[in-house]
């Protein structure tokens, strides 16, 4: 079996096409490497390469790439709106034939030595290949900046490379190299040059503010065209599709009197992320990947079929999750499990809402269903996020409860900790419950656009979202008896009340 990886460096070069050149050459130079994609930006001063081909080859291909842009940048000299901490900023390598991702955390680790015995640049390991918890995420280990590393490392042993010596190359910074799986590097521009507004709506659908799952994102000012921009990571692109990003940003921007004017992709990107988006806003009726000519022509090339899924497929799906919640563990629990119902809920109402709007006798709501379509994916996403966030919350506290208190001044230190982690545990679940009633009141809106024969999935999906509220909101009330700070307590209450109050009955109209 052959074996092929994908690798796409991120350079600080992004307005001298000459230097761009020459970062390009001297990695096609490689026998067996490909180099399929080159982009390049002025306002961020950045290109990004896109390589493919056996692994060892590509390893080489960008240690050459590293070389040659150490030649090239200066990053004393350097200025561009994209964050950078070195010449050569980023080297995911991503598995694409015949590798696992273990495989290629092993390739970034091999290279990650080898950059600093030959060019004695650091490194760092992110994602995959990370080596400590807190260095998975990028922006974390990229914080500050160049100027702000080169500040920083010679003091503070947290900021440490995991690869060489305790101080940035003076010209190059230092390097980030991690395995991840495929990322979709998708930017939204805006009708405005406010970067307060794009910054606003990034972190409103990023994962790490509460937003979307798998979204990276931040405001980025292109000033050669006068936009502001909403630049995206897209981490995986199934769970958290393209179209769902573009059409959260889309209104997020109307929250603000500012509109999208288009989309760009930067690099490439897998044809299955442009056939769900095509299926969504073309709202194709029955579209599989099978009715693509290019994709039944490779499977039928391959001797593959396209058969669909066999039965037990969604038992299959589940179970890994039903056994995490029947684990003699204390996550995930009845958190956990109150915001997988509020995210079927949600889900349940997209399904109705996009099998209407394919009949024809309901062309007249197609806009309303589509519109709840869209809300409906973005609170299913947060829900489905809050599942690891409660379990996340929850062993805070348990940390807290773990610290010591052998002094006066340790059960101060401990008696604050956990009152902090059980505030915030408390957060979680409120969230969730609230998101829970904003489901149950868009499932009732649906019953009039839809049709009769579907309104048993609608209620479905109400009983399952006001479960969820109630299940969280029971999780609020066990935290709350913990807590002392009556004001906090009483906010909390009386948010919980609001909840109770959109999911109860309401009276029947009185006959005229």
């Amino acid at each position: 079996m052959r074996k092929i990886v994908e690798c796409v460096p991120n350079f600080s070069e992004g307005r001298d096409p000459l230097k761009v050149e020459a970062l390009v050459a001297v990695m096609r130079s490689v026998p067996g490497v490909a180099v399929l994609d080159r982009e390049s930006d002025a306002d961020h001063n950045r290109c990004v390469v896109t390589l493919a081909g056996e692994p060892e080859a590509v390893a080489e291909a960008a240690l050459l790439g590293v070389g040659k842009a150490r030649e090239l940048i200066d990053l004393t000299r350097h200025s561009g709106a994209h964050p950078r901490m070195g010449a050569t900023d980023v080297v995911p390598f991503i598995p694409v034939e015949g590798v696992e991702l273990e495989d290629c955390v092993a390739l970034a680790r091999k290279v990650g030595r080898e950059i600093w015995t030959r060019y004695r640049i650091p490194v760092y390991f992110y994602e995959a290949a990370a080596q400590r918890p807190e260095r998975t995420n990028l922006e974390n280990i990229r914080k500050g900046q160049f100027e702000g590393l080169r500040e920083e490392v010679p003091k503070n042993p947290a900021r440490a490379p995991d690869i060489g010596d305790p101080a940035v190359h003076p010209t190059a910074g230092a390097t980030v190299v991690g395995a991840r799986k495929f990322l979709i590097a998708y930017n939204v521009n805006l009708n405005t040059p406010d970067v307060t507004i794009a910054n606003r709506i990034a972190k409103a659908i990023r994962f790490s503010s509460g937003g979307l799952r798998y979204v990276k994102s931040m405001g980025v000012e292109l000033r050669s065209r006068n936009l502001a921009q909403v630049s995206i990571n897209l981490t995986d692109f199934e769970q958290t599709p393209m179209h769902r990003v573009f059409e959260m940003v889309r209104r997020e921007a109307e929250r603000y009197g500012a509109q999208v004017v288009g989309s760009e992709i930067v690099g490439l990107v897998p044809k299955k992320a442009l056939e769900m988006s095509a299926d969504y806003f073309l709202q194709l009726e029955g579209f599989k990947p099978e009715m693509v000519f290019e994709n039944r022509l490779a499977a039928a090339l391959s001797g593959s079929t396209t058969e669909t899924a066999q039965p037990g497929q969604f038992a299959a799906l589940a179970k890994p999750l039903l056994d995490a919640v029947a684990a003699a563990t204390p996550t995930p629990g009845g958190g956990s499990v109150s915001a997988l119902a509020g995210a079927l809920a949600a889900s349940l109402g997209q399904m109705v809402a996009g099998l209407a709007r394919k009949k024809k006798s309901h062309a007249q709501y197609v806009e309303p269903l589509s519109a709840a379509i869209s809300d409906l994916e973005a609170r299913a996403d947060v829900l489905a996020s809050a599942m690891d966030r409660d379990a996340a919350s929850y062993d805070a506290v348990l940390a807290a409860f773990k610290m010591p208190k052998d002094s006066a001044e340790d059960q101060a230190r401990r008696d604050a900790a956990i009152a902090s982690a059980t505030k915030a545990a408390t957060e979680v679940p409120m969230g969730v419950a609230e998101l829970a009633a904003e489901v149950f009141e868009r499932l009732g809106q649906l019953e009039g656009i839809t049709p009769a024969s579907m309104v048993s999935d609608l209620r479905v999906g109400k009983l399952m979202a006001s479960a969820a509220a109630a299940g969280a909101l029971a999780n609020v009330q066990i935290n709350l008896d913990t807590l002392n700070d009556k004001v906090y307590i009483a906010t909390i209450q009386s948010r919980a009340a609001a909840v109770e109050a959109r999911l109860a009955p309401r009276p029947a109209a009185a006959a005229k």
